[in-house]
Parts: structure tokens; C-alpha cells; sequence
């Protein structure tokens, strides 16, 4: 089984400026003059590193009923010619290579290969993506050899309770709710109803053929280098009531600063307008992680409300001391200050800094906040590296044409679990985008090299993203009612930027369904990803070829 992963096709990433930026500094520094230097699309993604791409096989024994008894998996990326982030992106796909199934007895092998083409380097997701898929693809095959759904092999297999709640790498899953957002969306999907019909449609269309799955995504959330699992932040107070906020973080377009504005807002009770923003630097707030493994509002987050917090708190000592009050006579709430004294004092939020600036109160805090509990052992392989996991599920249903192994997405349903979202629009738009860049990943964006390791494609002619039409009419997110995140994350949100990209592994399983339906599921499909047409074909006329050797 391989993976040519999804290339980044828009330009430089976590490391991979450094070249470019010692060039522009050279020039610089020989013309005296300020440089600018930018690549051409095609030197860009040439030069630029790639998601890793994998080779990855396995071996497995179950019982009657589907359930994994033993498993031995092997991992091997390709890292191209240096290191890069190789080996912390192989370790997380050797973390994730159980995605939300209890593995009792596990052999988990992850190489780091070096070759001759451009070095890779870290993508959304990290090495999670190129773990989980082995797993998924496990399941389904066990189903078919045992002639089962493949969501119930799922969830027979989920981490459970107890017995069956411990990761091949000793982290204990705790509030664990996998089987029931998984029997949830089964219900809202209507996915046992429309298996149903895709059975009947499949009996009855010779060339047309549907598939349909439903998979899960356990993503642990957290640096799995320890020391970048920390992040800072500066708060001023202005005495006109504005406040003015700066943090780690970088604003890329996912609503890390729309969050965190809305996080030292909530703190202080007033509107989000009353916050300013200034861009990331670091003569404002030093040694900033990068903004990564899904923790840029985990860490930036509490590391503004802890900030916000001190400041709350000198604000509450001066009226304490001011008007002869205990603190829970102060209340912070909807742009004003209330003081129950028995004259019930009020005051607008302005009015009542500048007070506290007339009495010499300090009202510029620095926080900070490093995640706890978090721990791993690499010698014994054995720890808690991550402090906690976002989890979710889709279902997706596909239609192929069995002649030119043409395809389309018909449905995509999905339920998130993101705790209490700080930002329900932010995290749907999360979702839904994290979801269409995993099915570029999975079945279009296709990454050739010559014999030379030189990149072929190269363009965007040559190297197809998704696009508008590749999106189903039927698209339908959901977060999880009631959902409770139980550690201790800023407002028990939980990370939205990662998982969701892993939601569309449920394409390609489905597109193996509709696949295998030409042998009544009785031979097991060898599809690759990304799963173009062309591969697609392939594996359809593969499916013929031993169906005709066996009669």
C-alpha cells in the first residue's frame, strides 16, 4: 500500500524558507541594498519540500467476529535527501497508526528512507494522515474476507473502557466518545438505509457503480517535542478601555486571532472590537513555538487568558481596596464594572481603567502556559505525548464508472467533536476546508518524478487541486451536541485545524467499496492513493483479471 501524499502546492512551509531567506540575505548584504526574493510556481514546487510520501504494509490476525487479536505494521516514508522533520513525522504516524481501534498485541515499525529527491517536510497533519490510513484499510479488508459491513468491523474494534482503552504506545484514551459520535452520524446519515440502496443499485447497474463508508479520526493533539508545547502573550490595557493584545501565533487564514481576541474579550466582558490585534513578533513576545500540531489556540489561547486574568485580578484588588469590598462584590459584565456596595456603583469599562490608572495600577501583563501532564519516553516507547484527542467521523458516498474509472463524491455528511467551540463558524469552516484539502490529498493531487528524482509535475496544469466542481452537492457538517472537552483547554474548546483533513480517508474507502462490488466484494482491492481515474481503472481491470482466472 502506498501514499504519494499531497504536495502543498502554494509555497514554502515551517522550515523550508530558510534557503530562500539566506539568499535574499547574501544579496542583501552584497548590494547594500534591501532584497526581495521569490520563486517562480514551478522552481517553487521543484525546490519546496512535499508531504512525506509512504510505503506501508501490515500484517494481522483476528477472530470469527472481526475483532484484531494481533497486528504488525510497517511504516516507511520517503524524506527525500536530508532530514528535515523526517523523524518526528514518522513518530507521529507511528503514534497514529491505531487511529481510534484497540490494538492489544502491536508491532509498530516506522524507517526513515533517505533518496534523491527534493527533501520533505511538514504538512497539515503531520505524519498522522500517511499512519492512519493503514488502519482503515485493515478494517475494510478484514470485513470483506469475513463478508461484513466494515463499520461494524470499526466498531467492534473502537478503544473502549477499561481493558481496551490503553494506545500500543501506553497513553490511557480517557473520555473516550468515539462509539457514540460514530452511532450518532450512522443514525443522522441514514448510512445503514443508503448501504442498503447501494447494494440494490449495484445488483441492478452494470457499468455505474456506488460506494459508501463511514470512518472515524482519533488525533492526538500536542507538539510531540515536549519543550514547543509552551506560548506567551502581552495584554495592555488603554485608559479609553481599549485593549491591546499580542501572542505567538500566526493568523493564516484559519481564525486563530478572531478566537484569541475572543478569548481575553470573554475574560474581561466586553465586546470584541474593544480588542486590537498587533501582528506576530518577537520583540513583543519571545521564543514562539511554531504554529502547529492544531495547538495555535490551545497554547496562544490560554497564554492571553492567563495575561488577561492577572490584569482582571489588579483591577478587582484596586476595587477592593477602593470601595471596602470583597472580590465577589465586582462584577465584570457587558462592557461595564458593577460594584454591589450599598449604593450599587456602576461604571463603563473605560471609565473604570482610567480610575485604576489614576491609582497607579499596573495594566500591561505578560502570560504565559506551557501544556501539562504531557510526557514520552522514546527508549521504552511509552508515555502520554499528547494531552488530549479531537476525534470525528464522515461518511462519504461515491459513484464510479466502471469503464473509465471516472468518479464522483455524491454526499459527504460529517460530526466534530470540538468540545465547546469557541467559534462555531471558524470551526465548521474548518472542517469543511480541512476535509476538501484531505480529498485533494487522497484522489487528485498526484506527485510524479523523473529517474532523476526531478519533479514532473510541477504546475498547475499538471498537478490538480480540488476544485469547486469536485465538492458534493450534498456537503453537511455537524458539531457534537453536549460536547464536554474535560481537560482543562481554554473554555474546554477542542483543535479543529488538523483533524479534519483525515475525514476524507472515508472517499477512498468508499471508492474500494464500489470497486469491490464488481466481485460481490470477494476480491480485495489494491487501490493507491491518490486514487485517480487512472488508478481507479487499474484496480477495476486488476478486480476483472482474477475474477476471469477464477472461473
Amino acid at each position: 500500500m502506498r501514499h504519494d501524499e499531497w504536495a502543498a502546492l502554494f509555497g514554502g512551509k515551517e522550515t523550508q524558507a530558510a534557503p530562500w531567506a539566506c539568499i535574499a540575505a547574501l544579496l542583501a548584504k552584497k548590494t547594500n541594498q534591501p532584497v526581495k526574493f521569490r520563486l517562480s510556481r514551478s522552481d517553487d514546487m521543484c525546490m519546496t519540500g512535499k508531504r512525506h510520501p509512504f510505503s506501508n504494509h501490515y500484517q494481522v490476525g483476528f477472530d470469527q467476529q472481526g475483532k484484531i487479536q494481533g497486528i504488525d505494521i510497517e511504516l516507511s516514508a520517503n524524506c527525500g535527501i536530508s532530514p528535515d522533520l523526517s523523524d518526528a513525522i514518522v513518530d507521529r504516524a507511528m503514534f497514529h497508526s491505531d487511529n481510534a481501534y484497540y490494538l492489544e498485541q502491536a508491532k509498530i515499525e516506522g524507517h526513515r528512507c533517505k533518496t534523491n529527491s527534493v527533501s520533505h517536510t511538514a504538512f497539515r497533519g503531520f505524519g498522522g494522515p500517511q499512519g492512519m490510513m493503514t488502519i482503515e484499510l485493515v478494517m475494510d479488508d478484514i470485513a470483506q474476507h469475513l463478508g461484513k459491513d466494515p463499520l461494524a468491523i470499526r466498531k467492534l474494534n473502537l478503544y473502549g473502557k477499561e481493558s481496551r482503552n490503553t494506545t500500543h504506545y501506553g497513553q490511557k484514551i480517557e473520555h473516550n466518545r468515539l462509539l457514540e459520535l460514530i452511532e450518532t452520524l450512522e443514525q443522522t446519515s441514514n448510512y445503514q438505509q443508503r448501504r442498503k440502496q447501494i447494494e440494490s443499485f449495484n445488483q441492478a447497474s452494470e457499468i455505474l457503480k456506488k460506494g459508501i463508508a463511514l470512518t472515524p479520526v482519533k488525533f492526538g493533539i500536542s507538539f510531540t517535542v515536549q519543550h514547543l508545547n509552551q506560548a506567551g502573550a502581552l495584554v495592555h490595557i488603554y485608559t479609553d478601555g481599549s485593549i491591546h493584545l499580542n501572542h505567538g501565533g500566526t493568523e493564516m487564514g484559519q481564525g486563530l486571532f478572531t478566537k484569541v481576541a475572543q478569548i481575553v474579550a470573554a475574560e474581561f466582558s466586553v465586546d470584541i472590537e474593544t480588542i486590537g490585534m498587533s501582528a506576530t513578533r518577537t520583540d513583543k513576545v519571545p521564543n514562539t513555538s511554531p504554529t502547529a500540531a492544531s495547538s495555535g489556540t490551545d497554547l496562544n489561547g490560554k497564554a492571553a487568558q492567563a495575561a488577561a486574568r492577572i490584569l482582571k485580578q489588579r483591577l478587582i484588588d484596586f476595587a477592593c481596596e477602593k470601595y471596602s469590598v470583597k472580590q465577589e462584590a465586582i462584577e465584570f459584565i457587558n462592557n461595564r464594572v458593577n460594584i454591589k456596595t450599598s449604593e450599587s456603583l456602576s461604571f463603563t469599562f473605560a471609565d473604570f481603567v482610567q480610575q485604576a490608572y489614576m491609582a497607579r495600577v499596573s495594566l500591561s501583563a505578560t502570560g504565559f502556559y506551557k501544556t501539562p501532564k504531557i510526557y514520552f519516553d522514546r527508549e521504552k516507547a511509552k508515555g502520554r505525548p499528547f494531552f488530549y484527542f479531537a476525534t470525528g467521523a464522515a461518511v462519504s458516498e461515491v459513484i464510479i464508472d466502471t469503464l473509465t474509472g471516472e468518479y464522483k463524491l455524491l454526499a459527504v455528511d460529517i460530526l466534530q467533536d470540538v468540545g465547546r467551540s469557541l467559534n462555531p463558524a471558524i470551526d465548521i469552516g474548518q472542517i469543511e476546508g480541512g476535509f476538501v484539502q484531505g480529498l485533494g490529498w487522497l484522489t487528485t493531487e498526484e506527485l510524479l518524478w523523473d529517474q532523476k528524482g526531478r519533479l514532473i509535475s510541477n504546475n498547475a496544469a499538471t498537478y490538480k487541486i480540488p476544485a469547486i466542481s469536485d465538492i458534493p452537492q450534498r456537503f453537511n457538517v455537524a458539531l457534537m451536541d453536549d460536547a464536554d472537552n474535560n481537560e482543562s483547554t481554554v473554555y474546554h474548546s477542542k483543535a479543529v485545524g488538523e483533524p479534519p483533513l483525515m475525514l476524507a480517508i472515508s472517499v477512498w474507502s468508499a471508492l474500494r467499496q464500489a470497486i469491490a462490488s464488481l466481485s460481490d466484494q470477494s476480491v480485495q482491492v489494491q487501490l493507491d492513493t491518490p486514487a485517480t481515474p487512472e488508478k481507479v481503472l487499474m484496480a477495476i481491470t486488476k478486480i476483472r483479471s482474477a475474477m476471469d482466472s477464477t472461473k
